[in-house]
């Protein structure tokens, strides 16, 4: 398996993603975490004060990298950290278990303790926290539906309500006030693979109307809280 892989996101209106999502469905199967039609997921992103992660992505710099925490549907679940590198086009992510008590710790802005036995992701993000005063900078939550192809790795995901919080302290609560990032009706479409699409997937992607877009949730979700839209 490549070490980076191929993602190209596409931003999709309502009647769009049930069209793709009504082809893909049959011939796809959903991925791990959907057990329904969607599942939950709440993303925790970290920044420093310069908002390097967010000018990263502004710029459409070829070489940055995005800290968050993650949770699925039920927050007694579980709470995971992954650091997502991007490079020549490419994607990777590296990612562990986060302690309950290290993700108090951090809600409540007090600076987490070294030790040993930490997993490299999580090395990672006490190094950064400390050298590069990486703080928490904005929750994202939205809908997804997920469908997989092992010919090439394919994942597809179809988000959808993608909203934002700046209520950092808030991520483990069960409920959060959300601010919409899109206009209503207006979803993104992500494809990632390791190396080629099938041709039968790409030949049901095809509308000809979907728009390609490089910017990340979070870079939209830190443009909204600043009252800036790009549509």
């Amino acid at each position: 398996m490549p070490e980076f892989r191929s993602e190209n996101k596409f931003i999709c209106s309502q009647g769009q993603m049930e069209i793709l999502k009504a082809r893909l469905s049959p011939v796809l199967h959903p991925d791990e975490h959907q057990n329904g039609a969607c599942y939950r997921i709440r993303s925790l992103y970290f920044d420093d004060e310069s908002e390097t992660a967010f000018y990263d992505n502004d710029a459409g710099n070829d070489r940055r990298k995005k800290f968050r925490l993650r949770v699925y549907d039920r927050l007694d679940d579980g709470v995971r950290l992954e650091i997502k590198h991007k490079a020549r086009g490419g994607t990777k992510k590296d990612s562990c278990s986060m302690p309950k008590e290290l993700c108090e710790a951090v809600l409540r802005g007090e600076p987490i303790d070294w030790d040993a036995g930490y997993p490299p992701a999580l090395t990672e993000l006490y190094r950064e926290m400390q050298l590069g005063a990486l703080r928490p900078r904005i929750i994202v939550e939205y809908e997804r539906s997920a469908y997989v192809c092992a010919a090439g790795n394919v994942r597809i995901t179809f988000d959808r309500n993608i909203a934002y919080s700046a209520d950092t302290a808030a991520f483990m609560d069960d409920f959060l006030p959300l601010t919409p990032v899109l206009p209503k009706g207006v979803h993104l479409v992500e494809v990632k693979c390791d190396e080629l699409i099938p041709d039968y997937i790409i030949q049901l992607l095809e509308t000809g109307e979907l728009t390609r877009t490089t910017f990340s949730k979070y870079y939209l979700a830190c443009l909204a809280q600043k009252g800036e839209y790009i549509w």
